[in-house]
This record gives C-alpha cells, structure tokens and sequence, in this order.
C-alpha cells in the first residue's frame, strides 16, 4: 500500500496527458458545454471524451482518494471508472449532472474493491499494528507529520470495519465534506436516513476508538 496522505484533499493528482481535443464547443454555459461534449461522446467522438476525461479527472481523482484513503488505489480506481463510463455513455440520460453520473460509477467500482477485499481478520489485524505503531511513536516522541499519518490510516482501517452503507455516509459526510443534499443525492437515500447512517458510523467508530484508549469512554 501507499503513503496515505495525511488529508485525502491535499493529494496532487497525475493529470491527464495526450494530445489536447480540437474543436472548442462554443457554449457559456457550463452546464451545456459539458452536455454538448457529452452529446458529441455519445456518437463516437473521442476528441469530446478526451475533454471530458481531462476536465473531470482531477474532481474525480480527489472523490476515490476520500472513499480509499489510498492515493495510488484511487487512481487504479479512476481509471477502471473512466473505463467504464466510456463503455457506458450512451446510457447517461442527462438527470443528473456528468460529474455526478462519473461520481456514481466511481462509488460502484469502490464498493467492488471493498466488497472484494473485506476480510474481518485481516482489518482486525492492521488495525492491531497501525494502532501499535501510532502508539509507540507518540511515546517515542515521532514528528507531528508521522503521527497525522498514522492516525488517518487507523481511521480508514476502522472505516474498513463498518458496512458499507455506514462507511459510505461518514466519508461522505465527515471527510469529503458533502453537504447532506449531495450525500444522499450521490447514495440514493433521503438526507434523513443519511444522518442516522453517519451518526450510527460515528458511534462505531467511538466505541472503538475508546477501546484502542485513544478517547475516553462517554460518561
């Protein structure tokens, strides 16, 4: 696994490279320009796609980075996505926007990854040894940078204990910064079962993070 950042938000990601796409779509509005891209990708046009690829890719990239924690998973990711969705254009009707409709596949293809790799004992046992590690070096007096660090990825290897439907919502919610229209909007839930399922997530996370002794238990 790779050095997890220390805030999913602060990754660089590799741009997209090649040839710039010729024929500018002469449209002031944002919202129409990417439609008309759309429109031109969903007959063929590779040019368009490359647009479209170019002008989404960072928003996307930095959305997997928060559902991973993983910077170099979440470009694997990425690109299974784009793959996707280039196999699957014409099937997007225009209801939601193109980056919410790339948003959609992209937590597809992350559930995929998580449902694949679940293992109960294995994130038993990372979490033993992030846990450990994150201790030693506190006591140890380790930099504040390295402790960030290893916090987060004991967050995200907690994160790995939830169901899905709890751990989609808290990093949504908590760590991306949704707001809890475009948290539910992005799950296909109402705002209301949104907050139960990060609430629920929080509570879970406390108990466990109480019994690591890194809070103290609620009184």
């Amino acid at each position: 696994m790779s050095r997890l950042p220390t805030d999913p938000a602060m990754v660089v990601p590799l741009r997209p490279v090649g040839r710039a796409p010729s024929g500018p779509i002469a449209v002031a509005d944002p919202r129409e320009r990417t439609e008309a891209l759309v429109a031109r990708a969903r007959q063929g046009d590779l040019d368009a796609w490359s647009r479209l690829y170019q002008e989404t890719f960072d928003g996307l990239l930095k959305h997997v980075c928060y559902l991973t924690g993983d910077a170099a998973l979440a470009e694997d990711l990425v690109q299974d996505a784009y793959a996707r969705a280039m196999t699957n254009v014409k099937q997007y009707d225009g209801r939601a926007s193109f980056m919410g409709w790339l948003r959609g596949i992209a937590l597809n293809v992350v559930r995929m990854h998580w449902r694949r790799s679940r293992s109960g004992d294995r994130a038993a046992d990372r979490l033993r040894v992030v846990a450990e590690v994150t201790e030693a070096g506190a006591a140890a007096g380790v930099d504040t940078v390295h402790l960030q660090d290893q916090r987060m990825r004991l967050l995200y290897e907690l994160l790995a204990t939830l169901p899905e439907n709890l751990r989609e919502a808290f990093v949504l919610r908590e760590l991306e910064g949704l707001s809890p229209e475009e948290a539910a909007a992005q799950l296909g839930i109402t705002e209301g079962n949104l907050a139960v399922r990060a609430s629920r997530a929080r509570a879970r996370l406390r108990a466990e993070l109480e019994k690591l002794g890194w809070t103290e238990a609620a009184t």
